[in-house]
């Protein structure tokens, strides 16, 4: 078990690769290491450099007047003239690693287990967590959900994303204070693109599916791809630990991404899937109203097994978690299966929601055409085995959005995968921010009607989140199956730059509450809600 102590600049030097200032006194005591000037603190090191909308160079004044013992920033020194201030090519990177330095490098006590992908890396993440926990093992978690820690659970934020680095270091040696002895970390293309977990020392590195996202900040599918490819070029940096060298790379060979991550150099991979030649080879999948049946094969070991999961999505999520634990961590195929057959499922994910309907109701996170499409299939496979169970042939209803200052073209694909795999669509608002929602969804309407949609009658559009779901349960006979896509486990929705509490699903139940005269939570509301106040 590793036991914080004090740190002082001179146990920071390590990570420059440049000389400090012979006036610097390497003895101060560093109190913390931020790039937020605002938290700056006396004894504290800011870290400064050029964001998305603004320039942490601008605030290193604010940050030397709260107490900043040095400041590290990837501007020339002459243009700043600050007595304290150290030049570095990539100061992002380096606050990974000053974070990394100032925690103790706590990765270097802990098996790293590093999960990234477009789709399903929460999931999977979790679902790697769970056989780590029933086989035994001293396992925590970081995921843009939350981080678990024994038996603490701690936010790690509004929406999706990878925690910031000082953030990241501070939850892994918190794991190590706690006698913890791996992690699973779930990571970002953003995380990674923003070095927040350059120093997280991994050795096992699982990638999902890299598809259609974010390319409204990668630019290009190309970018996006290399950004998820850093976690396995990470796997042959990770330095030997005391608990051994794993260097694992986890591929999904079902994915588009298969041939090119398979050409990144690292110490050893394997691969999973339903093609042949999968390492973790899945076959015989099948729906039904309880969950996930399909049989896995591994070497000369075959097993069947039924996961309380939706959607043959979830078989590949599942594949790539055996596939980490068995071949990255030596647990046993049976453990594996076990703690999946009893895995209780994740908050927002293909959730299911029940008050005594005749129907079906979902609060699924699918934000992207692909998540979307295999949602949406999902929602088919499990109607057809109602059917095939003797259940009366209902429809398909999806309500989503798409969100304002996001990947634009999503939009249009996300209305045309709806066009083609629901019954019935229904437009809302999805984090609209400081885009004009009515044109939002004007445009993925047009895209939802050239692919066969009739506003009116299998298409509407209803901006106001509330009254959407409100039409969708109401609109649901028996055997139909409603879907509330988009928002997932998020806890808020942002019109213009302000973000109002929002929970899908709370939503969901209080629509079915009412619906059914029952009680239930109360329906949250958004701007868009008539008679709606916004509360301080």
């Amino acid at each position: 078990m590793m036991t914080m102590k004090s740190k002082t600049l001179l146990d920071l030097l390590p990570v420059f690769t440049n000389d400090f200032p012979a006036s610097f006194n390497l003895t101060q005591v560093v109190a913390g290491v931020t790039d937020d000037s605002r938290k700056v603190m006396p004894g504290f090191v800011f870290v400064a450099y050029s964001g998305d909308s603004s320039d942490g160079h601008k605030y290193i004044e604010t940050a030397q007047k709260n107490g900043a013992i040095l400041v590290v920033g990837d501007k020339p020194a002459q243009q700043l003239w600050l007595p304290n201030y150290v030049q570095v090519e990539n100061s992002r990177k380096m606050l990974a690693h000053l974070a990394a330095a100032f925690y103790g490098h706590p990765a270097h006590h802990l098996t790293v287990i590093g999960v990234t992908g477009t789709d399903g890396k929460t999931t999977t993440a979790n679902l790697i967590y769970a056989i780590l926990r029933h086989a035994g093992i001293k396992a925590g978690l970081i995921s843009t959900v939350n981080a678990v820690i024994g038996d603490q659970v701690l936010d790690t934020g509004f929406h999706v994303t990878t925690p910031d680095a000082p953030a990241v270091q501070q939850y892994l040696a918190k794991m190590v204070e706690s006698g913890l002895t791996h992690v699973v970390l779930e990571t970002t293309s953003h995380g990674w693109a923003q070095y927040r977990v350059d120093a997280c020392e991994f050795d096992i590195g699982t990638v999902t599916n890299i598809t259609h996202e974010h390319l409204d900040y990668h630019k290009t599918y190309q970018n996006y791809l290399q950004a998820k490819a850093r976690l396995l070029e990470s796997l042959s940096i990770t330095k030997p630990k005391s608990s051994g060298q794993i260097g694992l790379a986890v591929i999904n060979r079902d994915d588009a991404s298969y041939e090119a991550l398979s050409q990144v150099g690292v110490p050893w991979a394997v691969s999973y899937g339903f093609k042949h030649g999968s390492t973790v080879l899945a076959s015989d999948y099948t729906a039904t109203e309880a969950g996930i049946y399909f049989k896995v094969k591994l070497e000369d070991s075959e097993t069947e097994l039924t996961v309380p999961l939706y959607g043959k999505y979830n078989v590949s999520n599942c594949l790539a978690a055996i596939a980490t634990s068995v071949y990255g961590l030596e647990v046993p195929l049976q453990t594996a299966t076990q703690a999946l057959s009893r895995f209780g499922g994740i908050p927002g994910r293909m959730q299911r929601f029940s008050l005594g309907q005749n129907f079906l109701a979902f609060v699924d996170f699918a934000h992207t055409p692909n998540a979307l499409a295999v949602t949406l299939q999902t929602a088919q496979q499990i109607r057809q085995s109602m059917v095939s169970a003797g259940k009366p042939a209902g429809r398909v209803i999806a309500v989503f959005g798409s969100a304002g200052l996001r990947d634009r073209e999503k939009r249009r694909l996300m209305a045309e995968v709806a066009a083609k795999n629901a019954d019935v669509t229904i437009l809302t608002a999805e984090d609209p921010r400081t885009e004009d929602l009515g044109a939002i969804l004007s445009e993925m309407s047009a895209a939802a009607i050239s692919n066969g949609a009739e506003e009116g009658k299998s298409l509407f559009s209803i901006q106001d989140r509330p009254s959407a779901i409100r039409f969708a349960v109401r609109l649901a006979t028996e055997g139909d199956i409603v879907l509330c896509c988009g928002k997932g486990h998020e806890q808020s929705m942002c019109f213009g730059t302000v973000e109002y509490a929002w929970d899908d699903a709370a939503g969901l139940q209080a629509a079915l509450a009412e619906l059914l005269g029952k009680n239930g939570p109360a329906m949250p509301l958004l701007p868009t809600t008539p008679g709606f106040i916004a509360r301080p």
